[in-house]
């Protein structure tokens, strides 16, 4: 079907360690108001540090800090909440507990074993990452964050972390939640996600991590923004860091991180068909490897155009895709799903098709399996609810 980064860190904190203002954060200043607030560094380390050691949570990589169970977390984590990646971390480490072990696994199935999590260039990036890791490095992970760079996948925030957690490299480590954790520690009153702008907040950052022990401050400050200092309802009464904070207590920490306008979100109408020869089998194919959810397997058919009915857009694209003329039955079932920047309903046909029909002309990789082995293959999130619900009625799955 045809449808469907990170920003370099600053360098580590200045050279006294002791405060920041107009002087040290000449840029950030311009953000926030003429008396901008002056954060002593070594109280704001102190305290959050603080607090860290009494309530951080007990995730696993940090009681074995190792760079290839930091990496698979930080990988994980990315666009993702720590409850939802737990299972499939769990999940990786029981199959894969060494990245030897990943880099020899086969793509397809890491990306079952992934399938769910989303954003499946992660999973790709992953493999690939471990390969080379293996391959270049002799299974040794890049000890600074400019070397983890090299690796596929790992951009300024991932090599940062890992460098800093499990190497002890002074290197800010900023993810969505400690932009917010700045951004109303200093009041910014312009989009974060404009490139000036987060270079400041990165500027911030490398003023304010500490030197000793990069990695603690790193996770103490990912913890405050994922426990303390939420999106919707920042706990300042409970803050640790609330003296140092100008947006505290008022209501200016509810209106920070300021964000440009998102841009409205499309939904497209996607056909697809259920093939079955007259043994039951259905059909699959693999999406290439490359763009949107590649390396999952699929249902064929594809997006309906513009004054097309889905039943002829199913009956199009099978056309297109396969070579087929065929005649598709409506199921009347449509599934949606939404992704980051596209929400598509996906409406499901069925397709007889006899032991005459000939082999489908696609250029992609395509298979014939029964309906117990559909388990075996990584589909893409909707495609998988389709599998559910369809096994729930028998007679689909049926020759």
């Amino acid at each position: 079907m045809g449808w469907e980064d990170e920003g370099r860190t600053s360098a580590p904190a200045n050279s006294n360690g002791e405060r920041f203002g107009p002087s040290d954060v000449r840029c950030a200043v311009q953000c926030i108001d003429e008396t901008s607030h002056i954060v002593n560094v070594a109280d704001f380390r102190a305290d959050l540090q603080r607090w860290f050691d009494a309530v951080k949570r007990p995730l696993p990589w940090r009681t074995e800090r190792t760079a290839y169970r930091v990496w698979l977390s930080e990988i994980m984590l990315q666009q993702t909440r720590v409850d939802q990646m737990l299972p499939y971390y769990h999940r990786f480490t029981t199959a894969y507990p060494s990245v030897e072990d990943l880099a020899r696994a086969p793509l397809d199935e890491v990306l079952r074993n992934w399938e769910g999590l989303g954003y499946y260039a992660r999973a790709r990036n992953l493999h690939r990452a471990a390969q080379w890791v293996v391959a270049e490095c002799d299974g040794a992970f890049p000890s600074t964050a400019n070397a983890l760079q090299a690796m596929p996948g790992v951009g300024a925030y991932t090599s940062a972390a890992i460098a800093s957690i499990v190497f002890e490299e002074p290197v800010a480590a900023v993810d969505g939640n400690v932009i917010r954790v700045i951004a109303r520690l200093m009041a910014l009153d312009k989009p974060v996600d404009a490139p000036a702008v987060r270079r400041q907040i990165d500027d911030v950052a490398g003023t304010l991590v500490s030197p000793s022990s990069p990695g603690d401050f790193n996770e103490a400050m990912m913890e405050l923004g994922a426990l303390c200092c939420t999106p919707r309802t920042p706990q300042c009464t409970s803050c640790p860091v609330s003296a140092h904070c100008q947006s505290a207590g008022s209501t200016l920490a509810a209106l920070r991180p300021v964000k440009r306008p998102k841009k409205k979100v499309p939904t497209v109408d996607v056909a697809l068909a259920v093939i079955l020869n007259p043994q039951g089998r259905i059909l699959i194919q693999q999406r290439s490897n490359e763009g949107m959810l590649g390396g999952l397997w699929e249902f064929p058919g594809g997006k309906v155009e513009p004054g097309e009915s889905t039943q002829a857009a199913c009956r199009r694209e099978l056309a297109e895709e396969l070579g087929w003329t065929v005649e598709p039955k409506d199921l009347g079932l449509m599934v949606p799903h939404a992704y980051t920047h596209l929400k598509v309903r996906l409406h499901v046909f069925e397709v007889r098709v006899s032991n005459e029909q000939g082999d489908p002309s696609t250029t992609l990789n395509w298979r014939w399996v029964d309906a117990h082995e559909l388990d075996s293959f990584a589909f893409p999130k909707g495609n998988r609810r389709i599998i559910n619900l369809l096994s729930q009625k028998r007679h689909v799955f049926s020759p």
